[in-house]
Order: structure tokens, then C-alpha cells, then sequence
């Protein structure tokens, strides 16, 4: 059995027992692994724990910063590279080796790598719709990465982190071959339940974006990314143009029966979100 390799894992849950097991053993190789949890009541806890990984409970006060970059600025980790995984998402083995390797190198070419992340939907991979490839940071170098202070948007919940969002890394960042899966949406009730939630906040984004929020310290191409999604907040029949941005522009149709699915929800999602929007502001003013 080979050496662990030096490589620090965090993994944000809230009632994840239903996920953990599967990603705690796609992580093994690590010598460290650290679950940051916020008052789960499920099983999360002892299955952590059985599997040997530090179990570590997080509360929020309602100030920043919230729990990732609580960990990352907090915790003694042992090991200087981290890599962070939700307990949704599992390491193959091919990029398993990657971390393993960059871990171990005398002089890593780069301070942080992207991961491309699969996602599993209707019992099948999405390959197009704007879901594949996703690039995340998230294996670094612990004292040169931080996520983005998300602004107050009168959040009140239990301190995990905005919905996407991103790493600011203080170095250079390459990009790994193997992948991560992701298997965020068993069954189509969680993906609507996780999404109505998701859209209280996109709600709140875009009031906060009305005066046109800073994309400064992010790379040019996320920029990019936020002010065309601050431009599309603007645009009338948005709930059709996601679709068809999905659907048409991303190739969705692709993807056959899952892929149209999947672009009628973000359809709804985008109707969701600009529907609570405006709800917020009625009652702001």
C-alpha cells in the first residue's frame, strides 16, 4: 500500500450522510482530512469519525468570514497543499494521482490547479449545457488561496459559503487532467429543492448588483462572466433566453432527454430568482 500522500482535504457539510462515505473514501490517500460541519443532525458526525477524519463543529456569528476561509485562516493544517471537496463530489483516481504527484514535487509549477468537475443528472453524465467542462480551484497552496468575500446581503444562515463561489489565488494556477465527479442531483425533487434555496440568494445578488458590483480582484475571464450574468438581470423573458442559452447556445439538445430537462429547470430557476427579486425590492421600498 503506497504512502499517504501530504496532501490536506476539506469538506464543508451540513446533513450529509447520505454523501459523505463515498467521498471520504475517494479522498483516502490523503494523510489529512478534515470535516468543518455546521450543527448537522443526521449521521454526518459519526460517519466522519469512523473513517477516521478530524470532525470539527463550525458556528457562524454573522459576521465574515464564513466557514472555508474560516478553516483555511483558522485550522493548523498539517500539510501545505489543501484541496477542498464538497461531500457531493468524489476524486478519481486519475486525478488522484495528479494531487499526489504536485504534492510531492520538489518544485510544483504552479501556487494552485483547476479541477474540472462532471456533473451526474437523470442517471447519466451531462457533457454540454453549459455544465461541462466547470473549472474550480481547488487544490493550493493554504496561505496563497481565499474565497471571495461575498457582500452582505442579509444572510442568516449557518455561515457556509455563498452559492459559486471562488477562489482568489496570491500566485499562478495551472490546470489538472483527471476529474471530479459530482452527484450533487440524485433525483429531480433535490435538485428543485436545492435550487429554490439557491435562488434567495441569487434574489439578493442581484439587488446588491444594482450599483454594479466590483469584479476587480477576480481574473479577467470570471469578470467577464459576472458582468454579463449583471447584464442578463436586465434583459426581458429571461426565463426563455436561459433556456435557450442552455438548450441552443451550450449544445444542451445534445444531451438528448436529460439535457432538455435540465435547460426547462434553469429556465425556471432564472424565473424563480427574478420573481424573488422583485419581491425583495417591493418590500425594500
Amino acid at each position: 500500500m503506497p504512502d499517504l500522500a501530504p496532501i490536506s482535504v476539506l469538506i464543508p457539510t451540513k446533513n450529509e450522510a447520505a454523501n459523505l462515505a463515498a467521498c471520504l473514501a475517494s479522498v483516502a490517500f490523503c494523510n489529512e482530512v478534515i470535516v468543518v460541519d455546521s450543527a448537522s443532525t443526521d449521521d454526518t458526525r459519526r460517519i466522519a469519525e469512523a473513517a477516521g477524519a478530524c470532525f470539527l463543529e463550525f458556528e457562524w456569528n454573522g459576521e465574515f468570514p464564513k466557514k472555508k476561509n474560516w478553516a483555511l485562516a483558522t485550522l493548523p493544517w498539517r500539510n501545505e497543499w489543501v484541496f477542498i471537496i464538497d461531500a457531493d463530489e468524489r476524486v478519481t483516481p486519475e486525478l488522484a494521482a495528479e494531487l499526489r504527484a504536485i504534492a510531492t514535487a520538489a518544485q510544483p509549477e504552479h501556487d494552485g490547479y483547476y479541477v474540472n468537475r462532471r456533473f451526474w443528472f437523470l442517471d447519466g453524465w451531462l457533457n454540454h449545457c453549459g455544465y461541462y467542462p466547470s473549472w474550480n480551484l481547488r487544490f493550493f497552496r493554504h496561505r496563497l488561496g481565499r474565497y471571495e468575500q461575498p457582500a452582505a446581503t442579509g444572510d442568516t444562515g449557518s455561515g457556509d459559503n455563498e452559492v459559486h463561489e471562488h477562489v482568489l489565488l496570491d500566485g499562478t494556477a495551472g490546470y489538472l487532467r483527471g476529474e471530479m465527479e459530482h452527484y450533487a442531483f440524485p433525483d429531480l425533487a433535490t435538485w428543485v429543492e436545492k435550487h429554490n434555496r439557491y435562488s434567495n440568494w441569487e434574489a439578493r445578488q442581484q439587488l446588491a448588483a444594482t450599483g454594479g458590483a466590483s469584479t476587480a480582484a477576480i481574473d479577467a475571464a470570471l469578470a467577464r462572466k459576472r458582468r454579463l450574468r449583471q447584464l442578463a438581470w436586465r434583459l426581458p423573458f429571461r426565463p426563455t433566453l436561459r433556456f435557450l442559452y442552455h438548450y441552443v447556445w451550450r449544445a444542451g439538445f445534445l444531451d438528448g432527454y436529460r439535457g432538455f430537462i435540465f435547460c426547462r429547470l434553469m429556465g425556471w430557476y432564472e424565473f424563480l430568482s427574478a420573481a424573488k427579486a422583485v419581491e425583495l425590492r417591493r418590500r425594500k421600498s
